[in-house]
């Protein structure tokens, strides 16, 4: 590693990595590396000019890939894109196959052999994205378009061209769907093998790839392949490439994703919306139930009172706290950027509070208002929920808990709409529409795989690397760990601001040059990093 290094970076001394200690002393570790993240944005891994040589190439690939539009329902072009993917790979000597599996877009997987590795890394991403709507769009979705700075900031629409070779280019965003979710992480991650065999690197691991089409659909057909292809996908760690880096723009590693599971439930009143002068304060008002409902599932700093819904999270180890402390604080700029005055939570660091579980109530829907409100009692209310699970929490306790809270109430839970007798009959109703949900993943960080990943990159980053013990947001992280029993860390690319699923997608190109110098260390350095 240290040869593979040393022609990687001049400079950069290996000298300081974690040690085989200890959890004490991988702790110290942790919280030393992560702490130097608030030191200037680091420098990419490769001299500055190599990194931006290999950037022109990779934009012209990039807008190549993203003019294929790829909605994962959109099943001709999904197609496209894997095909394109797949060429894209076999340009790089990749052995690819294209999995099939009945109504589901093409798998797309490939394996590189490194000679003499001992280790098999497997690379997810995916190649689908959101649907679109175009009216919201500065530029057409499917054309990709750089700009001179942000859009936000009226920056020029420019040429592919036009980009400069050097950091003067850094500041400069490539607009699109998949710029940033998905494409642009897939796209760095081989343009690091072009920069590996350019510079004459092997590769220090041996590298599958499994590139899926429809992730942002759900993946439903994602745990049939992984079953049916177990040996196929078989290997020794796993990175999730997707997500963005850290707000303060720094990379960053992260060992685990938060769960989820989703709840759209219902409150009646009468058959339809009565008179408030004549039946107000008599007619019970669903709204007002609701309200009430909810309130006694959270409180207004977020902490959920729901009876036993904490008995099942998995504490914080020491590394995880020592990892959680390095971590630069951006509360402050957070609440500037968003137009808040305050944060449930309190003081609190937002990294820790994403350790907890999360109850967020996502929409309300009762009567109207503003222009078209009436004076009514409205004749049912909804409201939309998803709960964040934790460590070692899962969707169907969390089903029993929310049930159990709900009949000790007094309410009566039904599955369907309730007809005009079950109404008559039942005070207090309230339909549950579970949705599908998954449990949440955190890997230990002193597992062997976690400190070889932060061993690998560490150096790469000047010690700006932010050890992130879980992502706030849901990944199915825990499929893979069940169906593959493989140890999972999340690798990600794009810049935090990069309007992912909505308008505007981007993709700084910064975080494009560093994504090809961050995946080109790790494809170079994490065998010998590897106890």
């Amino acid at each position: 590693m240290l040869k593979t290094i040393r022609r990687l970076m001049v400079g950069i001394r290996l000298d300081r990595l974690i040690t085989l200690a200890a959890v004490a002393v991988i702790a110290t570790a942790f919280a030393s590396a992560c702490r130097k993240a608030s030191a200037p944005e680091p420098a990419a891994a490769i001299a500055p000019e190599q990194a931006s040589a290999a950037v022109d190439p990779a934009l012209a690939e990039l807008a190549d890939f993203m003019a294929i539009p790829n909605v994962a329902s959109d099943t001709a072009n999904i197609r496209r894109n894997a095909e394109r993917l797949a060429g894209m790979m076999r340009q790089r000597g990749i052995d690819v196959r294209l999995i099939e599996e009945a109504g589901a877009p093409p798998v797309v997987f490939g394996e590189l052999a490194a000679p003499g590795a001992k280790r098999t890394l497997l690379v997810y991403a995916h190649y689908d994205g959101q649907p679109v709507e175009p009216d919201r769009w500065a530029s057409d979705p499917w054309t990709p378009t750089l700009r001179a700075g942000r859009l936000e900031a009226g920056s020029e629409v420019v040429p592919l061209s036009g980009l400069p070779s050097g950091p003067e280019g850094d500041e400069w965003y490539l607009y699109g769907r998949g710029a940033s979710d998905d494409k642009g992480t897939i796209v760095a991650f081989l343009a690091a093998l072009d920069r590996l065999k350019k510079e004459g690197l092997p590769l220090s691991v041996n590298v599958k790839m499994l590139f899926e089409g429809e992730e942002e659909a759900g993946s439903p057909h994602l745990e049939a392949i992984l079953l049916a292809h177990a040996d196929l996908f078989r290997a020794d760690g796993m990175i999730l490439c997707d997500g963005p880096v850290h707000q303060t723009r720094r990379p960053q590693i992260v060992f685990g994703a938060r769960g989820v599971v989703g709840l759209e439930m219902t409150v009646y009143g009468p058959n339809h919306a009565l008179h408030s002068g004549h039946y107000g304060n008599w007619a019970p008002n669903p709204a007002a139930q609701l309200a009430g409902i909810l309130a006694s599932m959270r409180n207004g700093e977020g902490v959920i009172l729901i009876p036993g819904y904490y008995d099942d999270v998995r504490p914080l180890d020491e590394s995880d706290r020592a990892a959680l402390a390095g971590i630069p604080r951006v509360e402050a700029d957070l609440l500037r950027e968003y137009d808040l005055a305050w944060s449930e939570g309190g003081d609190t660091r937002l990294e820790e509070l994403v350790m907890r579980p999360a109850l967020n109530i996502r929409g309300l829907a009762s009567g109207a208002v503003g222009d078209k409100a009436a004076n009514a009692v409205p004749s049912e209310a909804r409201a939309s929920i998803d709960f964040r699970l934790v460590a070692d929490q899962r969707p169907a306790r969390i089903r029993e808990l929310v049930e159990a809270h709900l009949r000790n109430l007094g309410w009566t839970i039904v599955r369907e709409a309730p007809g005009a007798e079950t109404k008559r009959a039942t005070p207090r109703l309230v339909r549950l529409e579970w949705e599908g949900g998954y449990p949440a993943y955190r890997s230990r960080l002193d597992a062997p795989f976690s400190r070889a990943l932060v061993r690998a990159l560490g150096p790469a980053t000047g010690g700006a690397l932010v050890v992130m013990p879980a992502l706030g947001g849901s990944i199915p992280m825990e499929l893979f760990d069940r169906v593959l029993g493989v140890p999972i860390a999340l690798f990600p690319i794009a810049n935090h601001d990069n309007n992912q699923h909505g308008p505007n997608e981007n993709l700084r190109i910064r975080n494009l040059r560093q994504g090809i110098s961050m995946h080109a260390t790790l494809l170079s350095g994490l065998g010998s990093a590897w106890e």
